[in-house]
């Protein structure tokens, strides 16, 4: 093995996400002599990038003033809003209120995936260097213990680990300074927590899974601006879910499911609730006739104020959904994001340190938001009626309660099969497309060499087809929205089988996973979805 090439630079961003551009963008602004790289894992910037959504404008009127004149490809101003009741498989109630948070009077519709490759472009226009298809696999440590940078993976291994004639030794790329905005569970964000124990003073982090496809219908259908967002059925009371419905321009619909990965059923599958749900009376209409576009999946970070991590560490910090910025009751993330980079950026360039970022995270405007609605998403471990109970307290005291609500880790929260009275589903029959998760995958558009080592790293695989079955019904099975993992029989018994290719990359099995066995690993560079417009 050959020494590997070295990359060096004063800055590295692992993530060309809303978080780490606008942090390049930003310390270019302010430092136009700093050399700063971004590595982003997908073929392409914004191919890995899903959201619902809508998106508060003002940080980034901050970092690009003048943006509205050259607006990403989809940007619709929000127009109405909407919020519904689902009161079960035929009902539902338009609610003659819309919850405060979820007002969006002034802000826009966007595809986030569009308005990161949007960003990319400016970003390198100052001259950030910017490189996609090319995963950060480890990170790097220098003789002090801090992070220095990231290692690109290898390209070229095979299945075995041999490698094949096009092999390509990953380089080095080094920096005295590391930030990660790797999104919601990030593969190198998860190591350094754990490495300097960055989580020991707060909550275990908690997520949700959010499920999402881009409908092109028939004309005249479309309300361009039009927000709708529902609660209630196809989740029962116990299942923290709701659902948006976001109306485009050219014909378009973007709609979503959005289920917390805190859910106690063994059984439940938040692919099959998205689907339940498109098939309501409410929202089927709307839908028949027209053509899936795109679909996708990804974890979504709800911890929230009392699961932040310290966002600081030798050598590295964390921004964005690699932290946990996202407003859960606000069922916004992006403006949070772009915020944090950019105040990152603007303590690098004044100290040329991480130290006493996280303090300068945390006294800031994107701690105060996260600090004032800290109890909302917790409220909900009580149910539906209690969490509207909460919300409702915790929206009119302003968050001024004195007591902060705990939050358990969200793979201790399933019942073991026999232990727990699975509710009355009342679910419909399904007409509309896709037929199933295999289907879904298509619309992703994920791509993987099927002959590269397997990225889904099962610890113990034995726990899959004994305790695991016997258990909890082997849950892999429900819980992933693109058919990776399955429990096939054969001539030599039962066995799970990984199927890698079908990985949208939502990070779902390395949260849910009952047993803690499973750890999701970058693939080689630039495999895994190619979403469009989500």
């Amino acid at each position: 093995m050959s020494e590997r090439d070295v990359m060096e630079y004063d800055v590295v961003t692992v993530g060309a996400g809303p978080a780490g551009l606008a942090f390049a963008i930003r310390l270019k602004q302010l430092k136009p002599d700093i050399r700063v790289c971004v590595i982003e894992k997908a073929s392409t910037v914004g191919a890995h990038i899903l959201s619902g959504a809508v998106i508060e404008p003002e940080p980034l009127n901050e970092l690009l003033p003048d943006w509205g004149k050259n607006p990403p490809p989809i940007c619709v101003p929000v127009t109405k809003d909407e919020f519904w009741w689902l009161r079960d498989k035929a009902r539902a109630l338009k609610l003659p209120v819309v919850p405060p948070q979820m007002h969006n009077h002034g802000n826009f519709i966007v595809s986030l995936g569009a308005l990161c490759a949007w960003l990319a472009p400016q970003a390198e226009a100052l001259g950030v260097e910017i490189y996609p298809g090319f995963a950060a696999a480890e990170p790097l440590f220098n003789d002090q213990g801090a992070v220095c940078g990231v290692r690109i993976g290898d390209m070229g291994v095979a299945r075995d680990g041999e490698h094949k004639s096009g092999y390509t030794q990953g380089i080095d790329i080094t920096a005295p300074i590391t930030v990660l905005g790797e999104g919601a569970r990030g593969h190198l964000s998860k190591q350094l927590i754990a490495k300097y124990a960055l989580d020991k003073d707060c909550d275990p982090q908690s997520y949700s899974i959010g499920i999402k496809e881009l409908w092109q219908l028939p004309a005249g259908r479309v309300e361009p601006g039009k927000v709708m967002h529902t609660l209630g059925w196809p989740a029962d009371n116990a299942t923290y879910g709701g659902s948006f419905l976001y109306h485009l321009d050219k014909d378009r619909v973007a709609i979503g499911y959005i289920t917390g990965l805190d859910y106690a059923d063994p059984m439940l599958s938040p692919f099959e609730l998205f689907q339940q749900l498109k098939n309501h009376p409410a929202i089927k209409p709307l839908l028949e006739g027209g053509s899936i576009v795109s679909y996708g999946a990804r974890a979504i970070v709800t911890g929230g104020w009392q699961a932040l991590p310290r966002c600081e560490m030798p050598g590295a910090l964390l921004i964005g959904d690699a932290a946990g910025t996202l407003n859960v009751p606000k069922i916004k993330g992006t403006h949070q994001a772009l915020r944090s980079g950019m105040l990152a950026a603007e303590h690098i360039a004044a100290t040329n340190s991480v130290e006493g970022w996280d303090a300068k995270l945390r006294a800031s405007a994107v701690g105060k938001e996260l600090h004032k609605v800290r109890n909302i998403k917790p409220g909900f471990h009580g149910g539906l009626w209690m969490g509207l109970a909460n919300a409702g307290w915790e929206t009119v005291t302003a968050g001024l309660s004195p007591w902060t609500l705990k939050s358990t880790p969200d793979w201790n929260s399933l019942h073991k099969i026999g232990q727990y009275e699975a509710p009355r589903r009342d679910f419909v029959e399904r007409t509309l497309p896709p037929r199933d998760r295999l289907a879904s995958v298509y619309f992703a558009a994920t791509e993987h060499d099927e002959d590269q080592p397997v990225h889904l790293k099962v610890a113990d695989t034995d726990i899959c087809v004994t305790r695991c079955a016997e258990e909890y019904a082997n849950p892999c099975q429900r819980f992933c929205p693109a058919g990776v993992y399955e429990i096939v029989e054969d001539e030599a018994g039962k066995r799970l089988q990984i199927n890698a290719a079908n990985c949208v990359h939502c990070k779902t099995c390395d949260i849910k996973d009952p047993y803690q066995i499973i750890t999701w690993v970058t693939p080689e560079g630039g495999a895994g979805p190619n979403y469009q417009n989500l």
